[in-house]
């Protein structure tokens, strides 16, 4: 399964602007179209959606991404991009009885608990201010760290898993599996012809 959004312009009427709302502008200008936010969860091999939600385009992505995880249930894997990273994602993952495949944004650091045999590594992942505040208590990660060519020069990707074990679950299969969540971009392009 995989989970991302988009924005979608919507016909400029004052019906939309109300409901959906402008996206920002420099100052003294409004954005042509109103916006509405749309966040889907694929199941990534067949592109099927399985849930989905439109909202306002002041709601963050990352707050209608967790009420998907309603369509989740026990022994799925769930993958996520950079963006949805957060400790509130990964702890709702686990109460769903899911797994979890997300990548991390550049800027969040792991410290390394145990190197693993394959090159990845065990760390921890610490509850944000909120989550801290309701009860929340770290949750032991695994990352995964590679490098692609590109036709830019070498990109270095970070992921983190719930998927502990390495005999199963080797890095190399895992990173080569988080790149089949790009399906969801195939599937939301063939359906707004981007």
């Amino acid at each position: 399964m995989a989970v991302d959004g988009t924005v979608l312009d919507v016909p400029d009427s004052v019906a939309n602007a109300r409901v959906f709302g402008y996206p920002g502008s420099r100052k003294g200008t409004r954005a042509a179209f109103p916006k509405v936010r749309l966040v889907l969860l694929i199941e990534a091999g067949t592109h099927l959606i399985v849930d989905a939600l439109m909202c306002p385009y002041r709601i963050g992505e990352r707050v209608r991404a967790l009420k998907l995880l309603r369509a989740c249930s026990q022994g799925m894997l769930l993958m996520w991009d950079r963006g949805l990273h957060s400790y509130r994602m990964v702890h709702a993952t686990l109460n769903q009885g899911c797994h979890y495949l997300g990548r991390v944004p550049k800027n969040v650091k792991f410290p390394v608990d145990k190197v693993l045999d394959d090159g990845s590594y065990l760390s921890w992942i610490a509850p944000d201010r909120k989550s801290k505040h309701k009860g929340g208590s770290r949750i032991q990660v695994r990352v995964i760290e590679y490098t692609i060519d590109s036709e830019n020069g070498q990109q270095t990707y970070r992921l983190i898993t719930s998927l502990m074990d390495i005999a199963l679950f080797p890095a190399l299969l895992l990173a080569t599996e988080y790149h089949q969540r790009w399906e969801i971009e195939n599937t939301i392009g063939l359906l707004f012809d981007f």
